[in-house]
């Protein structure tokens, strides 16, 4: 049997993003139908990064093709991992040997069964990734990377207005700046049960932008 596993994480209020969500037409204002708005940064929630994020003249989101956020996936199964633990090549090279060119890397911490989206210790306690497990991950030859945890150490200092300098959000600048797509902020990684799976990550059709929210889901066959 064919099991859609939905990986995005729900678009509510939240404090680090400040999205705002009402109504234009309201049934109880005696309109004849509903409709909803909302507002929110492209950098919240289940997003897609795109080139133009990190290189000013990079792909942006509306540039980059389907088929490189649509695709076969491994699962480099990490959940073992403990807060605020550097994850490096030598942890991701002993758990990652069936990847192979051309995957969406899917790093599985299951890092929302420890920590709750909605609590800072989510992003302070998180474990992160080092620069040559960057560099590691490169070498792979991989199109996207999905981790289910915030990955860059300075993230967490985000929360307090703190700005590293950005070589030192390394996933963004040995991969994305490479081309790599980061796909951020998804979750529910322990609905995992393969070491392979195949991966949806549709980010809406947002023209000129250096990101885009988007659906992802993971599609597994049982047996």
């Amino acid at each position: 049997m064919t099991q859609y596993i939905d990986l995005s994480v729900a678009i509510r209020p939240h404090f680090r993003w400040g999205m705002e969500r009402g109504l234009a037409k309201d049934y109880e204002k005696g309109d004849a139908f509903q409709t909803t708005w909302i507002k929110l940064i492209v950098h919240g929630y289940t997003h897609i990064d795109s080139p133009r994020h990190m290189v000013r003249d990079g792909l942006t989101s509306s540039d980059v093709p389907l088929s490189t956020t649509i695709g076969e996936a491994s699962v480099i199964d990490l959940s073992d991992i403990a807060p605020n633990e550097e994850i490096t090549a030598a942890r991701l090279a002993a758990r990652g040997g069936h990847v192979r060119p051309g995957d969406i890397v899917l790093i599985k911490t299951c890092w929302d069964l420890k920590r709750d989206l909605d609590t800072a210790e989510f992003w302070t306690d998180a474990p992160y990734l080092s620069r040559d497990a960057c560099e590691w991950l490169l070498s792979t030859g991989l199109k996207a990377l999905a981790p289910d945890f915030p990955q860059d150490y300075p993230i967490r200092q985000l929360l307090t207005g703190e700005v590293a300098p950005m070589e030192e959000f390394v996933s963004h600048d040995v991969l994305l700046r490479n081309g790599v797509i980061l796909i951020e902020y998804v979750g529910n990684f322990a609905a995992l049960k393969n070491p392979r799976t195949f991966i949806y990550a549709l980010p809406l059709r947002l023209p000129d932008s250096d990101g885009s929210p988007a659906r992802v889901i993971a599609v597994e066959e049982d047996g």
